[in-house]
This record gives C-alpha cells, sequence and structure tokens, in this order.
C-alpha cells in the first residue's frame, strides 16, 4: 500500500531522534516484508494510542519534579525519562498518522489488551500506573527530599504499569518496529526500576506496596 507524504515537524523530529525510523519501516513486519495497516481496533493501534497517553504522564511528573527539587541526581533522572518518553510518544502518534487511524477511540483504554474494564479511570488514572490527579496535585505541593521520594514512588508505579502494557504490544503486536520499540521500553523501564529502588533506599524511603 502507497504511503502518503512523509512526517514533518516535531513527529520527523521524534522519529528521527529515535533511530532514523521511517515511513517504510512503520509497515515492516520485521522480515523486510511490507504489511496492510493496522486495523483501528487492533493491537498495534491500541498500544500505540494508549502509550502515547501513559507516556505523556510520565513527561508531565518529570517535569513537575524538576521544579521542585535540586538534587542533581533526580534531576537527571527526570530528564532522561521526559526526552526519551516524549520522543517515543512522537513515534506512536507519528505512525498512527502513517497508518491513517485516529489518535483517539471510542473504547476503553487497554481494550486492545482484553483490559477495557479495568480501568476506571478514577480520578485521571486510566491505565495501569498512571498517577491519580490528586497525586500530582500533591507532587506539585512538594519540595526537596520529600518531592524527590513521591516522585520516585509514583515513576515506579508508572514503569511498572508501562512494562505491562509493553510486554501486551510484544505479545499481540505485528507490526515488527512497534514490538521491537515495545520490547525497548520493557528493558529500559525495568532497568529504571531498579535504579529507582536504589534512590529510594538512598533517601530512606521505599516503592510503594
Amino acid at each position: 500500500m502507497k504511503l502518503g507524504p512523509i512526517l514533518t515537524g516535531a513527529a520527523v523530529t521524534a522519529l528521527l531522534a529515535a533511530g532514523g525510523i521511517t515511513y517504510a519501516v512503520a509497515q515492516d513486519n520485521g522480515a523486510g516484508r511490507t504489511l496492510s495497516v493496522p486495523a483501528a481496533d487492533s493491537a498495534d493501534a491500541g498500544f500505540a494510542r494508549d502509550m502515547a497517553v501513559h507516556h505523556q504522564q510520565a513527561v508531565e511528573m518529570s517535569y513537575i519534579v524538576r521544579d521542585r527539587t535540586s538534587d542533581e541526581e533526580v534531576r537527571r533522572l527526570a530528564y532522561d525519562i521526559a526526552q526519551t518518553q516524549a520522543n517515543q510518544r512522537g513515534m506512536l502518534i507519528g505512525w498512527l498518522d502513517l497508518w491513517g487511524l485516529p489518535k483517539v477511540s471510542s473504547q476503553e483504554p487497554m481494550t486492545w489488551m482484553g483490559m477495557g474494564n479495568m480501568a476506571s479511570g478514577k480520578d485521571g488514572a486510566l491505565m495501569p500506573g498512571m498517577a491519580t490527579n490528586s497525586e500530582l496535585d500533591k507532587l506539585r505541593s512538594l519540595s526537596g527530599k520529600q518531592a524527590e521520594v513521591f516522585f520516585l514512588q509514583l515513576m515506579t508505579d508508572h514503569h511498572k504499569g508501562g512494562v505491562h502494557m509493553a510486554e501486551g504490544c510484544v505479545s499481540k503486536c505485528t507490526v515488527g518496529v512497534e514490538k521491537r520499540l515495545a520490547q525497548g521500553m520493557v528493558a529500559a523501564q525495568e532497568s529504571e526500576i531498579q535504579l529507582m529502588a536504589d534512590m529510594l533506599k538512598e533517601r530512606g524511603a521505599a516503592a510503594r506496596p
């Protein structure tokens, strides 16, 4: 199937920054063959939509804590998370554009994983691991060590939810490059979960049960 013009603007920047992925690769099944565009209700589209939303909150939390602490270790981690997840979010949204699919769905989040009835959306927490609006307000109200600990706890939960979703894409998605991105998310976020556990321990705290 022929695709339209190459993406421009922020989506292109994100794709190039993530390793020169082009519009042609977005349909590659990993074996050098071009697949048809995923359906709107496919795991590929559902993961792209849901993880874009999930990532956006991680970016938001990262910028909140960078304004609430002067600790260089936490600020560096927050910056890395914000940059990585903003770039990945650009890729996911870019693929939806390339596939001609909507960025929002009438279905509940996580439907593509068979979990549409499990996401309550209570107080803004639309998917596994997402912070509530009240928790984000609390993070904005803290500073120093308290902000660092709460951020690390929230982001640990967030990463655990993200890993669960990414593993779902590895299992269910059909577009090769998207499956590889999801597998990379699993490895990177599991590594950061361990790093955050160590950072919490240094601050006399631990992840939330």
